[in-house]
Protein backbone atom coordinates (compact mmCIF):
# COMPACT_ATOMS: atom_id res chain seq x y z
CA UNK A 1 0.00 0.00 0.00
CA UNK A 2 1.64 3.51 -0.65
CA UNK A 3 1.87 6.43 1.79
CA UNK A 4 0.28 9.34 0.12
CA UNK A 5 -0.87 12.82 1.50
CA UNK A 6 -4.33 12.94 0.94
CA UNK A 7 -6.41 16.44 -0.07
CA UNK A 8 -7.52 16.86 3.62
CA UNK A 9 -4.32 16.83 4.77
CA UNK A 10 -2.72 19.06 3.06
CA UNK A 11 -5.45 21.47 3.61
CA UNK A 12 -5.32 20.61 7.47
CA UNK A 13 -1.33 21.94 7.07
CA UNK A 14 -1.09 24.54 4.68
CA UNK A 15 -4.91 25.92 4.11
CA UNK A 16 -2.99 28.20 1.39
CA UNK A 17 -2.19 25.23 -0.92
CA UNK A 18 -5.22 22.73 -1.24
CA UNK A 19 -5.05 20.60 -4.03
CA UNK A 20 -8.11 18.55 -5.25
CA UNK A 21 -6.53 15.11 -6.23
CA UNK A 22 -4.21 13.02 -3.80
CA UNK A 23 -0.42 13.16 -4.41
CA UNK A 24 1.99 10.48 -3.75
CA UNK A 25 4.88 11.67 -2.21
CA UNK A 26 5.37 9.04 1.22
CA UNK A 27 6.68 5.61 -0.10
CA UNK A 28 6.55 3.10 1.98
CA UNK A 29 10.21 1.09 2.49
CA UNK A 30 10.18 -2.44 3.42
CA UNK A 31 12.49 -3.76 5.82
CA UNK A 32 13.83 -7.06 7.47
CA UNK A 33 12.72 -6.02 11.04
CA UNK A 34 10.44 -8.49 13.15
CA UNK A 35 7.57 -7.61 15.73
CA UNK A 36 8.38 -6.88 18.93
CA UNK A 37 10.93 -4.21 18.12
CA UNK A 38 11.15 -0.88 18.33
CA UNK A 39 14.02 2.14 19.14
CA UNK A 40 15.18 2.50 15.49
CA UNK A 41 18.26 4.84 14.99
CA UNK A 42 19.49 5.77 11.43
CA UNK A 43 23.13 6.53 9.72
CA UNK A 44 23.92 7.59 6.77
CA UNK A 45 27.37 6.96 4.39
CA UNK A 46 28.09 7.72 0.83
CA UNK A 47 27.13 4.32 -0.17
CA UNK A 48 25.15 2.87 2.82
CA UNK A 49 21.85 3.72 5.32
CA UNK A 50 22.24 1.93 8.26
CA UNK A 51 19.50 1.36 11.10
CA UNK A 52 19.56 -0.59 13.80
CA UNK A 53 16.67 -1.42 16.62
CA UNK A 54 16.46 -3.47 19.77
CA UNK A 55 14.68 -6.74 19.07
CA UNK A 56 12.81 -8.39 22.31
CA UNK A 57 12.85 -11.96 22.62
CA UNK A 58 11.25 -13.04 26.07
CA UNK A 59 13.31 -11.55 28.53
CA UNK A 60 16.72 -11.31 25.80
CA UNK A 61 16.84 -7.69 24.04
CA UNK A 62 19.03 -8.04 21.24
CA UNK A 63 20.87 -5.13 19.57
CA UNK A 64 20.56 -5.64 15.60
CA UNK A 65 21.11 -3.68 12.66
CA UNK A 66 20.94 -3.92 8.94
CA UNK A 67 22.21 -1.54 5.88
CA UNK A 68 20.49 -0.80 3.04
CA UNK A 69 22.26 0.28 -0.39
CA UNK A 70 18.99 1.76 -2.11
CA UNK A 71 17.94 -1.10 -3.70
CA UNK A 72 17.64 -3.64 -1.01
CA UNK A 73 18.26 -4.24 3.02
CA UNK A 74 21.09 -6.85 3.97
CA UNK A 75 20.00 -9.37 6.43
CA UNK A 76 20.21 -8.60 10.15
CA UNK A 77 23.38 -8.26 12.25
CA UNK A 78 23.04 -8.82 16.25
CA UNK A 79 25.50 -6.81 17.90
CA UNK A 80 24.46 -7.93 21.15
CA UNK A 81 22.31 -9.12 23.37
CA UNK A 82 21.26 -9.41 27.25
CA UNK A 83 18.69 -9.61 29.72
CA UNK A 84 20.37 -7.17 31.82
CA UNK A 85 19.68 -4.04 29.45
CA UNK A 86 18.28 -0.88 30.25
CA UNK A 87 15.60 -0.08 27.69
CA UNK A 88 13.82 2.53 27.40
CA UNK A 89 11.85 4.81 24.84
CA UNK A 90 14.02 7.98 25.21
CA UNK A 91 17.43 6.39 26.12
CA UNK A 92 18.36 3.73 23.08
CA UNK A 93 21.19 2.82 21.35
CA UNK A 94 23.15 4.46 18.60
CA UNK A 95 24.71 3.31 15.26
CA UNK A 96 27.73 5.36 13.47
CA UNK A 97 29.88 4.13 10.84
CA UNK A 98 33.27 5.65 9.77
CA UNK A 99 35.49 4.50 7.12
CA UNK A 100 33.85 1.46 6.78
CA UNK A 101 34.03 0.94 10.33
CA UNK A 102 30.72 0.64 12.58
CA UNK A 103 30.20 1.54 16.33
CA UNK A 104 27.10 0.70 18.15
CA UNK A 105 26.20 1.70 21.64
CA UNK A 106 23.40 0.13 24.14
CA UNK A 107 22.88 0.37 28.37
CA UNK A 108 23.13 -2.61 30.33
CA UNK A 109 22.54 -2.16 34.65
CA UNK A 110 25.18 -1.98 36.62
CA UNK A 111 23.05 -2.93 40.04
CA UNK A 112 19.93 -3.96 41.09
CA UNK A 113 18.34 -0.46 41.18
CA UNK A 114 16.03 0.42 38.42
CA UNK A 115 18.34 3.76 36.92
CA UNK A 116 21.62 2.34 37.47
CA UNK A 117 23.32 1.38 33.97
CA UNK A 118 26.26 1.97 32.36
CA UNK A 119 27.00 2.66 28.14
CA UNK A 120 28.75 -0.31 26.77
CA UNK A 121 30.25 0.50 23.02
CA UNK A 122 30.86 -2.34 20.20
CA UNK A 123 33.33 -1.15 17.31
CA UNK A 124 34.19 -3.31 14.20
CA UNK A 125 37.11 -2.63 12.88
CA UNK A 126 37.13 -3.07 8.63
CA UNK A 127 40.82 -3.36 8.63
CA UNK A 128 40.75 -6.40 10.90
CA UNK A 129 36.97 -7.34 9.68
CA UNK A 130 36.27 -7.80 13.49
CA UNK A 131 34.31 -6.89 16.16
CA UNK A 132 35.37 -5.44 19.88
CA UNK A 133 32.30 -5.76 21.90
CA UNK A 134 31.23 -4.62 25.26
CA UNK A 135 33.44 -2.48 25.97
CA UNK A 136 32.82 0.40 28.93
CA UNK A 137 32.55 3.86 27.94
CA UNK A 138 33.23 5.50 31.15
CA UNK A 139 35.88 5.12 33.87
CA UNK A 140 33.78 6.40 37.10
CA UNK A 141 32.92 3.14 38.54
CA UNK A 142 29.64 5.01 40.02
CA UNK A 143 26.47 2.99 40.34
CA UNK A 144 24.73 5.73 38.63
CA UNK A 145 22.93 6.60 35.38
CA UNK A 146 25.12 7.09 32.44
CA UNK A 147 22.68 7.50 28.46
CA UNK A 148 21.89 9.49 25.99
CA UNK A 149 24.60 8.53 24.39
CA UNK A 150 25.28 10.85 20.55
CA UNK A 151 28.10 10.06 18.59
CA UNK A 152 29.61 11.55 14.91
CA UNK A 153 32.07 10.34 13.00
CA UNK A 154 35.68 11.41 12.23
CA UNK A 155 38.01 12.08 8.94
CA UNK A 156 40.23 8.92 10.39
CA UNK A 157 37.44 6.03 10.68
CA UNK A 158 37.17 7.18 14.58
CA UNK A 159 34.57 8.38 16.14
CA UNK A 160 33.34 11.02 18.56
CA UNK A 161 30.91 10.30 21.49
CA UNK A 162 28.86 12.50 23.98
CA UNK A 163 26.81 11.25 26.77
CA UNK A 164 24.99 12.23 30.05
CA UNK A 165 27.16 11.09 33.15
CA UNK A 166 25.57 10.66 36.69
CA UNK A 167 28.42 10.11 38.44
CA UNK A 168 27.98 13.31 41.11
CA UNK A 169 24.11 12.58 40.94
CA UNK A 170 25.00 9.14 43.15
CA UNK A 171 22.01 7.85 41.81
CA UNK A 172 19.69 9.91 41.94
CA UNK A 173 19.46 11.22 38.18
CA UNK A 174 16.36 12.24 36.23
CA UNK A 175 14.18 10.23 37.93
CA UNK A 176 14.54 12.13 40.99
CA UNK A 177 13.14 14.90 39.44
CA UNK A 178 16.33 16.26 38.76
CA UNK A 179 16.95 17.14 42.32
CA UNK A 180 19.29 14.98 43.44
CA UNK A 181 20.66 16.40 46.75
CA UNK A 182 24.21 14.84 45.59
CA UNK A 183 25.06 16.78 42.49
CA UNK A 184 23.65 17.52 39.09
CA UNK A 185 24.10 15.54 35.67
CA UNK A 186 27.26 15.72 33.60
CA UNK A 187 27.69 16.05 29.58
CA UNK A 188 30.81 14.53 28.84
CA UNK A 189 32.60 13.76 25.84
CA UNK A 190 35.33 11.17 24.34
CA UNK A 191 36.83 9.52 21.16
CA UNK A 192 36.91 5.95 19.90
CA UNK A 193 38.90 4.18 17.89
CA UNK A 194 38.24 1.59 15.57
CA UNK A 195 40.24 -0.84 17.84
CA UNK A 196 38.09 0.15 20.70
CA UNK A 197 40.37 2.55 22.38
CA UNK A 198 38.72 5.49 24.34
CA UNK A 199 40.49 8.88 25.26
CA UNK A 200 39.91 12.76 25.32
CA UNK A 201 37.53 11.79 27.83
CA UNK A 202 36.16 15.19 29.14
CA UNK A 203 33.23 16.52 30.71
CA UNK A 204 31.79 19.73 28.67
CA UNK A 205 29.71 20.75 31.24
CA UNK A 206 28.65 20.18 35.08
CA UNK A 207 25.16 21.07 35.19
CA UNK A 208 22.98 19.44 32.51
CA UNK A 209 19.25 18.64 32.15
CA UNK A 210 18.64 15.27 33.76
CA UNK A 211 17.19 12.93 30.70
CA UNK A 212 17.25 14.89 27.37
CA UNK A 213 18.81 13.40 24.39
CA UNK A 214 21.93 14.64 23.27
CA UNK A 215 23.19 15.40 19.76
CA UNK A 216 26.10 15.48 17.79
CA UNK A 217 27.25 16.47 14.44
CA UNK A 218 30.95 16.65 12.58
CA UNK A 219 32.03 19.97 10.86
CA UNK A 220 34.87 20.12 8.68
CA UNK A 221 36.69 21.56 10.93
CA UNK A 222 35.47 19.39 14.39
CA UNK A 223 32.69 17.75 16.12
CA UNK A 224 29.95 19.63 18.01
CA UNK A 225 27.83 18.62 20.63
CA UNK A 226 23.95 20.15 21.13
CA UNK A 227 22.37 19.41 24.56
CA UNK A 228 19.80 20.87 27.07
CA UNK A 229 21.36 22.89 29.63
CA UNK A 230 20.35 23.24 33.08
CA UNK A 231 20.85 26.55 35.10
CA UNK A 232 20.81 27.22 38.82
CA UNK A 233 17.39 28.63 38.62
CA UNK A 234 16.21 26.09 36.55
CA UNK A 235 16.09 27.34 33.35
CA UNK A 236 16.40 24.36 30.72
CA UNK A 237 17.57 25.98 27.17
CA UNK A 238 19.68 24.45 24.61
CA UNK A 239 23.66 24.89 24.33
CA UNK A 240 26.41 23.75 22.33
CA UNK A 241 29.83 23.11 22.98
CA UNK A 242 32.37 22.98 19.90
CA UNK A 243 35.74 21.03 19.58
CA UNK A 244 38.26 24.15 18.07
CA UNK A 245 41.47 22.28 17.62
CA UNK A 246 40.75 19.21 19.66
CA UNK A 247 39.87 21.19 22.62
CA UNK A 248 36.25 22.15 24.15
CA UNK A 249 34.50 25.09 23.98
CA UNK A 250 33.34 26.35 26.93
CA UNK A 251 29.05 26.01 26.30
CA UNK A 252 26.37 28.88 24.88
CA UNK A 253 23.10 29.01 24.22
CA UNK A 254 21.82 28.71 21.05
CA UNK A 255 18.94 31.15 21.69
CA UNK A 256 17.55 31.98 25.22
CA UNK A 257 13.72 30.68 25.14
CA UNK A 258 14.46 31.03 29.13
CA UNK A 259 11.76 28.01 29.44
CA UNK A 260 11.88 27.60 33.33
CA UNK A 261 10.64 23.78 34.03
CA UNK A 262 11.49 21.78 37.66
CA UNK A 263 11.89 18.52 35.70
CA UNK A 264 13.50 17.29 32.83
CA UNK A 265 10.62 17.60 29.99
CA UNK A 266 12.68 14.49 27.75
CA UNK A 267 12.49 16.15 24.70
CA UNK A 268 16.09 16.94 23.37
CA UNK A 269 18.14 18.89 20.46
CA UNK A 270 19.08 17.51 17.24
CA UNK A 271 21.69 18.92 15.52
CA UNK A 272 23.27 18.06 11.53
CA UNK A 273 26.30 19.56 10.40
CA UNK A 274 26.71 20.57 5.88
CA UNK A 275 30.62 21.90 5.31
CA UNK A 276 30.85 24.64 8.11
CA UNK A 277 26.99 25.05 8.33
CA UNK A 278 24.81 23.74 10.99
CA UNK A 279 21.39 23.63 12.08
CA UNK A 280 19.91 22.74 15.08
CA UNK A 281 15.58 21.87 15.78
CA UNK A 282 14.54 21.87 19.74
CA UNK A 283 10.85 21.58 21.68
CA UNK A 284 10.25 24.15 23.90
CA UNK A 285 7.28 24.56 25.84
CA UNK A 286 8.21 28.21 27.52
CA UNK A 287 5.28 29.85 29.11
CA UNK A 288 3.30 27.14 28.54
CA UNK A 289 3.66 27.12 25.10
CA UNK A 290 4.72 23.84 22.94
CA UNK A 291 6.52 25.08 20.26
CA UNK A 292 9.29 23.66 17.87
CA UNK A 293 12.23 25.61 16.60
CA UNK A 294 15.10 25.56 13.99
CA UNK A 295 17.81 27.71 13.80
CA UNK A 296 21.27 27.82 11.56
CA UNK A 297 24.60 28.69 11.78
CA UNK A 298 26.65 29.79 9.03
CA UNK A 299 30.08 29.65 11.40
CA UNK A 300 30.33 26.36 12.49
CA UNK A 301 28.15 27.10 15.51
CA UNK A 302 29.96 29.79 16.89
CA UNK A 303 26.86 32.36 16.33
CA UNK A 304 22.91 31.70 15.24
CA UNK A 305 20.58 33.47 13.51
CA UNK A 306 16.88 34.00 14.76
CA UNK A 307 14.81 30.73 15.45
CA UNK A 308 12.49 29.55 12.64
CA UNK A 309 8.83 28.07 13.92
CA UNK A 310 7.91 24.71 12.29
CA UNK A 311 4.82 23.13 14.34
CA UNK A 312 1.23 24.12 12.74
CA UNK A 313 -0.52 22.21 15.73
CA UNK A 314 -0.24 21.11 19.04
CA UNK A 315 3.29 19.29 19.42
CA UNK A 316 4.75 16.79 21.09
CA UNK A 317 8.39 17.62 20.13
CA UNK A 318 10.37 14.37 19.52
CA UNK A 319 12.19 15.94 16.80
CA UNK A 320 15.05 15.56 14.32
CA UNK A 321 17.13 17.46 11.54
CA UNK A 322 18.97 16.33 8.41
CA UNK A 323 20.77 19.39 6.33
CA UNK A 324 20.40 19.35 3.02
CA UNK A 325 23.05 22.13 1.75
CA UNK A 326 24.16 25.28 4.02
CA UNK A 327 21.02 27.06 3.74
CA UNK A 328 18.52 24.52 3.80
CA UNK A 329 17.30 21.94 6.44
CA UNK A 330 14.58 18.88 6.60
CA UNK A 331 12.83 18.47 9.90
CA UNK A 332 11.00 15.76 11.77
CA UNK A 333 8.64 16.33 14.71
CA UNK A 334 5.04 14.94 16.33
CA UNK A 335 1.76 17.01 16.56
CA UNK A 336 -1.20 16.20 17.63
CA UNK A 337 -4.09 17.11 14.83
CA UNK A 338 -7.67 16.73 15.60
CA UNK A 339 -7.59 13.30 17.34
CA UNK A 340 -4.90 12.17 15.37
CA UNK A 341 -0.86 12.11 16.23
CA UNK A 342 0.91 12.47 13.14
CA UNK A 343 4.74 12.33 12.33
CA UNK A 344 5.36 15.79 9.95
CA UNK A 345 8.29 16.56 7.42
CA UNK A 346 9.11 19.83 6.46
CA UNK A 347 12.23 21.43 4.51
CA UNK A 348 13.04 24.85 5.79
CA UNK A 349 15.37 27.65 4.28
CA UNK A 350 17.51 29.63 6.66
CA UNK A 351 15.78 33.22 4.90
CA UNK A 352 12.97 31.17 6.96
CA UNK A 353 10.82 30.32 3.71
CA UNK A 354 8.86 26.82 4.10
CA UNK A 355 8.12 23.99 2.39
CA UNK A 356 4.72 22.17 2.48
CA UNK A 357 4.23 20.06 5.77
CA UNK A 358 4.25 16.56 5.01
CA UNK A 359 2.82 13.55 6.92
CA UNK A 360 4.96 10.57 7.26
CA UNK A 361 2.73 8.76 9.51
CA UNK A 362 0.35 8.44 11.75
CA UNK A 363 1.49 7.51 15.57
CA UNK A 364 0.78 6.92 19.16
CA UNK A 365 1.54 10.02 21.48
CA UNK A 366 2.37 7.68 24.36
CA UNK A 367 6.16 7.24 25.31
CA UNK A 368 6.41 3.57 23.36
CA UNK A 369 6.19 5.62 20.31
CA UNK A 370 9.66 7.39 20.95
CA UNK A 371 11.79 9.16 19.07
CA UNK A 372 11.56 9.07 15.26
CA UNK A 373 14.65 9.10 12.66
CA UNK A 374 15.30 10.68 9.97
CA UNK A 375 18.60 10.62 7.39
CA UNK A 376 19.41 11.68 3.70
CA UNK A 377 20.76 9.32 1.35
CA UNK A 378 21.12 8.81 -1.92
CA UNK A 379 18.71 12.09 -2.38
CA UNK A 380 15.85 11.05 -0.61
CA UNK A 381 14.96 11.82 3.19
CA UNK A 382 14.73 7.76 4.76
CA UNK A 383 12.10 7.75 7.83
CA UNK A 384 12.16 5.21 10.67
CA UNK A 385 9.39 5.39 13.53
CA UNK A 386 8.12 2.69 15.83
CA UNK A 387 4.63 1.80 15.73
CA UNK A 388 2.94 0.85 18.32
CA UNK A 389 -0.84 -1.40 19.21
CA UNK A 390 -2.87 -1.92 21.89
CA UNK A 391 -3.52 -5.50 20.54
CA UNK A 392 -0.57 -6.41 18.42
CA UNK A 393 3.56 -6.02 19.20
CA UNK A 394 5.89 -3.24 18.39
CA UNK A 395 7.13 -2.96 15.10
CA UNK A 396 9.77 -0.49 12.93
CA UNK A 397 7.91 0.98 9.71
CA UNK A 398 10.33 2.69 7.06
CA UNK A 399 9.09 5.13 4.04
CA UNK A 400 10.98 7.37 2.21
CA UNK A 401 10.83 10.88 0.42
CA UNK A 402 12.04 12.83 -2.79
CA UNK A 403 14.26 15.59 -1.91
CA UNK A 404 12.63 17.05 -5.02
CA UNK A 405 8.70 16.24 -3.91
CA UNK A 406 9.56 18.70 -0.05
Amino acid sequence: MIASVSCKEKQTEISTNAVNDIVQVVYPLVNPIKENSATPRLFSSDSKLFMSWVFKMEEVAHLEFAAFDGKMWNSPFIVSKGKDWFNNWADFPTITESNKNILTTYLQKSAADTYTYDIKVNVYDDSLKKWKKNILLHTDGTKSEHGFVSTSSDEKGGFFVSWLDGRNTAGGGHHNEGHSTDGAMTLRTAHISAKGIISNEHEVDSRVCDCCGTSMATLSSGPVVVYRDRSEDEIRDISISRNINGVWTQPQSIYKDNWKISGCPVNGPTVSAFEESLAVAWFTGVNEKNKVQLIFSEDGGETFGLPIRIDTNLTLGRVDVVMLSKNEAVVSWMEQVDDETLIQLMKVNSNGSKGEVITLSNTSAERASGFPQIELFENKIFAAMTITSKDKPSTIKTVSVNIEDL
